[in-house]
């Protein structure tokens, strides 16, 4: 467990395999309603382990092993999170692998570290995201219908219906309200180096138009975009998990250079 925050401290469950100094290492952000024990997350860890690569995954607060309420969180949290374990947990040379959600801290992470550690920043060697729900507020907002958005205004939650059978998911309007506060359409920035984005086009929860429209917002040539004809949100199967995995080996093997 680890410890992050002050006065809202929440205690925060990890899983950290393989030596802690060398690297590349891999560090895995979940998506929303997410863990760390998620499918692609074991198959990731799985990989890692059968090639010596040092692998760190967490839950967020209000996630599976983690402490607090899931109706408590909003990006702010989950980012503060996800940089206590990075700054705090890892060594050396890292890539981050996020989906959906996930994706988007992995950016915000990236940002930050950028503007505000850069020596912790240059240990981020490239970002391999799965469907990344960037500005997520904005997207869950403009897709809630009229009296959703009501709920949330009137009583402060809604329980949005999910596709996946496990349960609603409570978005509440600290969630949109703080969100809004780390928006990347509104803040650009240059990641400064490989990008690798999976996006399935029968996506039903982030649309792969959302992708198209974070390569025009990210400059340099580094963003490699792998669409997957016939694949949903999740890409959680084997051959999707196959994907993820050469594509993460890919950069690993370049030297973090990425390719075409």
């Amino acid at each position: 467990m680890l410890d992050v925050g002050t006065g809202d401290g929440r205690r925060i469950a990890y899983l950290r395999q393989g030596a802690v100094a060398g690297g590349p290492g891999v560090l895995w952000l979940c998506g929303f309603k997410s863990e760390m024990t998620s499918t692609k997350a074991s198959a990731l860890a799985h990989w890692a382990r059968l090639r010596g690569i040092p692998c760190l995954r967490f839950d967020y607060s209000g996630h599976g092993r983690s402490g607090g309420r899931l109706e408590d969180g909003t990006i702010s949290r989950w980012l503060e999170e996800a940089r206590a374990v990075f700054c705090r947990l890892s060594r050396g040379p890292q890539i981050l692998v996020g989906s959906s959600m996930g994706g988007f801290i992995a950016l915000l992470l990236l940002r930050a570290l950028i503007a505000e550690a850069p020596k912790q920043a240059e240990r981020i060697r490239g970002l391999v995201l799965i469907a990344p729900a960037w500005d997520m507020s904005e997207l869950i907002w403009n897709d809630l219908p009229a009296y959703a958005r009501r709920r949330i205004d009137e009583a402060g939650v809604y329980q949005r219906p999910s596709r996946y059978g496990d349960g609603p998911y409570p978005i509440t309007r600290a969630l949109i309200d703080d969100g809004r506060r780390h928006l990347i359409g509104d803040k650009p920035f240059d990641p400064g180096r490989p990008v690798h984005i999976l996006h399935g086009l029968k996506d039903e929860d982030v649309p792969f138009a959302h992708t198209a429209r974070l390569v025009g917002l990210l400059p340099g040539e580094r963003i490699h975009v792998r669409a997957v004809t016939d694949g949903g949100h999740r890409l959680s199967r084997p051959s999707d998990l196959a994907l993820l995995l050469e594509t993460i080996d890919g950069l690993i093997d370049g030297g973090c250079q990425g390719r075409s």
